[in-house]
Protein backbone atom coordinates (compact mmCIF):
# COMPACT_ATOMS: atom_id res chain seq x y z
CA UNK A 1 0.00 0.00 0.00
CA UNK A 2 1.49 3.16 -1.32
CA UNK A 3 0.29 6.38 -0.13
CA UNK A 4 0.76 9.84 -2.12
CA UNK A 5 1.94 12.23 0.77
CA UNK A 6 0.40 14.38 2.66
CA UNK A 7 -3.25 13.79 1.55
CA UNK A 8 -3.05 10.23 0.33
CA UNK A 9 -1.86 9.12 3.67
CA UNK A 10 -4.84 8.70 6.31
CA UNK A 11 -6.96 8.09 3.34
CA UNK A 12 -4.15 4.59 3.02
CA UNK A 13 -4.23 4.33 5.95
CA UNK A 14 -7.95 3.07 6.58
CA UNK A 15 -7.65 0.72 3.58
CA UNK A 16 -4.42 -0.82 4.85
CA UNK A 17 -6.05 -1.56 7.96
CA UNK A 18 -8.93 -3.16 6.23
CA UNK A 19 -6.91 -5.44 3.83
CA UNK A 20 -4.27 -6.10 7.07
CA UNK A 21 -1.44 -4.69 4.45
CA UNK A 22 1.98 -3.04 4.97
CA UNK A 23 1.59 0.64 4.15
CA UNK A 24 4.36 3.46 2.65
CA UNK A 25 4.24 6.29 1.36
CA UNK A 26 5.29 6.93 -2.29
CA UNK A 27 7.86 10.47 -2.25
CA UNK A 28 7.38 11.76 -6.05
CA UNK A 29 7.88 15.49 -7.25
CA UNK A 30 6.32 16.14 -10.29
CA UNK A 31 8.72 17.92 -12.53
CA UNK A 32 6.77 20.68 -14.23
CA UNK A 33 7.32 22.00 -17.85
CA UNK A 34 8.77 25.74 -16.82
CA UNK A 35 6.62 27.92 -18.05
CA UNK A 36 3.88 25.57 -17.43
CA UNK A 37 4.21 23.85 -14.18
CA UNK A 38 0.91 21.84 -14.20
CA UNK A 39 2.15 20.01 -17.41
CA UNK A 40 4.61 17.10 -15.93
CA UNK A 41 7.50 16.60 -18.53
CA UNK A 42 8.47 13.82 -16.14
CA UNK A 43 8.91 12.90 -12.25
CA UNK A 44 11.45 11.91 -9.93
CA UNK A 45 11.38 9.11 -7.13
CA UNK A 46 13.28 7.98 -4.09
CA UNK A 47 16.43 5.27 -4.82
CA UNK A 48 17.66 8.32 -8.33
CA UNK A 49 14.31 7.23 -10.42
CA UNK A 50 13.66 9.52 -12.82
CA UNK A 51 11.28 9.15 -15.88
CA UNK A 52 10.89 11.58 -18.44
CA UNK A 53 7.79 12.09 -21.07
CA UNK A 54 9.92 11.89 -24.13
CA UNK A 55 6.84 13.28 -25.70
CA UNK A 56 6.78 16.29 -23.85
CA UNK A 57 10.23 17.28 -23.77
CA UNK A 58 10.54 17.32 -27.67
CA UNK A 59 7.16 18.92 -27.75
CA UNK A 60 7.98 21.61 -26.05
CA UNK A 61 11.54 22.19 -26.66
CA UNK A 62 13.06 21.54 -23.54
CA UNK A 63 17.11 21.60 -23.06
CA UNK A 64 18.59 19.63 -20.91
CA UNK A 65 19.75 22.20 -18.88
CA UNK A 66 16.30 22.93 -18.03
CA UNK A 67 15.43 19.64 -16.99
CA UNK A 68 18.65 19.13 -14.56
CA UNK A 69 17.53 22.10 -12.76
CA UNK A 70 14.42 20.81 -12.43
CA UNK A 71 15.10 18.14 -11.24
CA UNK A 72 17.46 19.74 -8.54
CA UNK A 73 15.50 21.66 -7.17
CA UNK A 74 12.50 19.20 -6.50
CA UNK A 75 15.06 16.76 -5.61
CA UNK A 76 15.54 18.78 -2.88
CA UNK A 77 12.14 18.83 -1.43
CA UNK A 78 12.01 15.05 -2.54
CA UNK A 79 15.07 14.56 0.21
CA UNK A 80 13.70 16.88 2.48
CA UNK A 81 10.31 14.83 2.44
CA UNK A 82 13.03 11.09 2.78
CA UNK A 83 14.25 12.46 5.68
CA UNK A 84 11.78 13.89 7.66
CA UNK A 85 8.83 10.60 7.10
CA UNK A 86 10.97 8.00 6.76
CA UNK A 87 13.59 8.49 9.46
CA UNK A 88 16.34 6.33 8.02
CA UNK A 89 13.90 3.29 6.98
CA UNK A 90 14.47 2.26 3.15
CA UNK A 91 11.98 3.05 0.18
CA UNK A 92 10.25 -0.81 -0.27
CA UNK A 93 11.30 -2.57 -3.11
CA UNK A 94 8.75 -3.01 -5.38
CA UNK A 95 9.68 -5.43 -8.40
CA UNK A 96 7.46 -8.25 -8.88
CA UNK A 97 4.73 -7.00 -6.22
CA UNK A 98 1.09 -5.96 -6.15
CA UNK A 99 0.85 -2.29 -5.22
CA UNK A 100 -1.94 -0.10 -3.95
CA UNK A 101 -1.51 3.25 -5.33
CA UNK A 102 -3.54 5.65 -3.05
CA UNK A 103 -4.54 8.96 -2.88
CA UNK A 104 -7.47 11.54 -1.38
CA UNK A 105 -8.86 12.10 -4.56
CA UNK A 106 -7.47 13.15 -8.23
CA UNK A 107 -8.24 16.77 -10.02
CA UNK A 108 -5.98 17.25 -13.00
CA UNK A 109 -4.42 14.06 -12.96
CA UNK A 110 -0.46 15.27 -13.36
CA UNK A 111 0.94 14.00 -9.67
CA UNK A 112 -0.84 10.61 -9.95
CA UNK A 113 0.19 9.99 -13.55
CA UNK A 114 3.73 10.75 -12.49
CA UNK A 115 3.23 8.53 -9.53
CA UNK A 116 2.22 5.70 -11.81
CA UNK A 117 5.32 6.34 -13.81
CA UNK A 118 7.51 5.91 -11.43
CA UNK A 119 5.81 2.69 -10.10
CA UNK A 120 5.60 1.41 -13.51
CA UNK A 121 9.24 1.77 -13.60
CA UNK A 122 10.13 -0.58 -11.03
CA UNK A 123 7.96 -3.54 -12.61
CA UNK A 124 5.32 -3.91 -10.13
CA UNK A 125 3.51 -7.74 -10.86
CA UNK A 126 0.08 -5.32 -10.09
CA UNK A 127 -0.70 -2.19 -10.25
CA UNK A 128 -4.00 -0.68 -8.68
CA UNK A 129 -5.22 2.90 -8.53
CA UNK A 130 -7.57 3.68 -5.17
CA UNK A 131 -8.92 6.92 -4.47
CA UNK A 132 -12.19 7.73 -2.63
CA UNK A 133 -13.13 10.69 -5.52
CA UNK A 134 -12.17 11.53 -9.09
CA UNK A 135 -12.92 13.69 -12.15
CA UNK A 136 -14.72 10.96 -14.64
CA UNK A 137 -12.88 12.20 -17.15
CA UNK A 138 -9.83 11.74 -15.79
CA UNK A 139 -10.04 8.80 -14.57
CA UNK A 140 -11.30 7.37 -17.53
CA UNK A 141 -7.96 8.75 -18.91
CA UNK A 142 -5.87 7.14 -15.38
CA UNK A 143 -7.62 3.75 -15.66
CA UNK A 144 -5.84 2.67 -18.91
CA UNK A 145 -2.20 3.33 -17.60
CA UNK A 146 -2.80 0.78 -14.80
CA UNK A 147 -4.05 -2.77 -14.31
CA UNK A 148 -6.68 -1.88 -11.99
CA UNK A 149 -8.78 1.14 -11.22
CA UNK A 150 -11.20 1.25 -7.61
CA UNK A 151 -12.98 5.04 -7.25
CA UNK A 152 -16.29 5.69 -5.57
CA UNK A 153 -17.13 8.66 -6.75
CA UNK A 154 -16.50 9.88 -10.26
CA UNK A 155 -18.49 12.81 -10.22
CA UNK A 156 -18.40 15.20 -13.79
CA UNK A 157 -17.49 18.28 -12.34
CA UNK A 158 -14.75 17.63 -9.43
CA UNK A 159 -14.76 21.19 -8.99
CA UNK A 160 -12.41 20.76 -5.74
CA UNK A 161 -11.32 17.55 -3.95
CA UNK A 162 -12.36 19.35 -0.32
CA UNK A 163 -16.12 19.58 -1.31
CA UNK A 164 -16.47 15.78 -1.07
CA UNK A 165 -15.50 15.54 2.39
CA UNK A 166 -17.03 15.93 5.05
CA UNK A 167 -13.99 16.98 7.29
CA UNK A 168 -10.91 18.07 4.87
CA UNK A 169 -8.28 20.31 7.06
CA UNK A 170 -4.36 20.31 5.91
CA UNK A 171 -1.83 17.99 6.85
CA UNK A 172 1.20 18.69 7.47
CA UNK A 173 4.52 16.95 8.61
CA UNK A 174 4.14 15.86 11.96
CA UNK A 175 1.12 14.58 10.78
CA UNK A 176 2.47 12.41 8.57
CA UNK A 177 4.82 11.12 10.99
CA UNK A 178 2.12 10.31 13.49
CA UNK A 179 0.05 8.20 11.24
CA UNK A 180 3.88 6.52 9.93
CA UNK A 181 5.22 6.33 13.47
CA UNK A 182 2.07 4.28 14.38
CA UNK A 183 3.19 1.37 11.66
CA UNK A 184 4.95 -2.04 11.69
CA UNK A 185 5.18 -3.89 8.55
CA UNK A 186 5.85 -7.46 8.53
CA UNK A 187 7.56 -10.00 6.65
CA UNK A 188 4.09 -11.52 6.03
CA UNK A 189 2.77 -8.40 5.13
CA UNK A 190 0.60 -7.87 8.07
CA UNK A 191 0.73 -5.17 9.83
CA UNK A 192 0.20 -3.22 13.11
CA UNK A 193 -0.94 0.27 13.96
CA UNK A 194 -1.83 2.44 16.55
CA UNK A 195 -4.63 4.89 16.25
CA UNK A 196 -3.19 8.43 15.42
CA UNK A 197 -4.39 11.17 13.58
CA UNK A 198 -6.34 8.73 10.94
CA UNK A 199 -9.42 10.74 11.28
CA UNK A 200 -7.63 13.93 9.61
CA UNK A 201 -7.29 14.66 5.58
CA UNK A 202 -4.98 17.18 4.02
CA UNK A 203 -4.54 18.19 0.45
CA UNK A 204 -2.34 18.97 -1.74
CA UNK A 205 -3.36 20.33 -5.35
CA UNK A 206 -3.42 17.08 -7.75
Amino acid sequence: MLALPRGGLPVADEVARALNAPLDVLNVRKLGVPWQEELAMGAISTGDVRVLNDDVVRAAGISEQEIEYATAVERRELDRRERVYRDGRPAPKLTGRTVILVDDGIATGATVRAAISVVRAQQPAHLVLAVPVAQASVAAELAREVDETVCVLEPRDLYGIGLWYDEFPQLDDRDVQAILSGTRSEPDGSARRESSSTSRHGHEPR
